[in-house]
């Protein structure tokens, strides 16, 4: 079972795909509450060169709650992470975790009908960001 999803952008820069891919969870009701900078932090910690590479955490505030009423536990999984590379200049590979692959380790039903719920969300995402 895969895990994430997928989509690449041709001919597009990293900071349109990223405005995109934000664009995206927004209209699916999700924030992004962090913003790693791989290639920042791998130049800073690592004296690294490595190519562009984002991970946002996004999470959307009404499932995400429902989710820890479910299982409190919960949050050690939380946000879900959106990942944006770019292994060649101008082209973009986006893709987001698919939280219902991971969820099935915790046995709770409710839970795991909640990260369905936001599967479909992000699969949403994913699916938009190249329209």
């Amino acid at each position: 079972m895969d895990y994430y999803f997928l989509t690449q952008l041709k001919n597009s820069s990293f900071a349109n795909a990223l405005l995109k891919t934000k664009d995206a969870l927004q209209r699916e009701g999700f924030g992004v509450l962090t913003e790693i900078d791989m290639k920042a932090t791998l130049k800073n910690k690592l004296d690294v060169d490595f190519h562009n590479y984002k991970i946002l955490g996004a999470c959307n505030p009404s499932l995400a709650y429902e989710a820890l009423k479910a299982e409190d536990k919960i949050g050690t999984m939380l946000p879900c992470n959106v990942i944006l590379q770019e292994k060649e200049q101008n082209f973009i590979e986006i893709a987001a975790v698919d939280p219902a692959a991971s969820m099935k380790a915790v046995n709770n039903e409710a839970l795991i009908k909640i990260a369905e719920t936001v599967r479909e969300k992000l699969r949403t995402v994913i699916e938009n960001i190249s329209v």
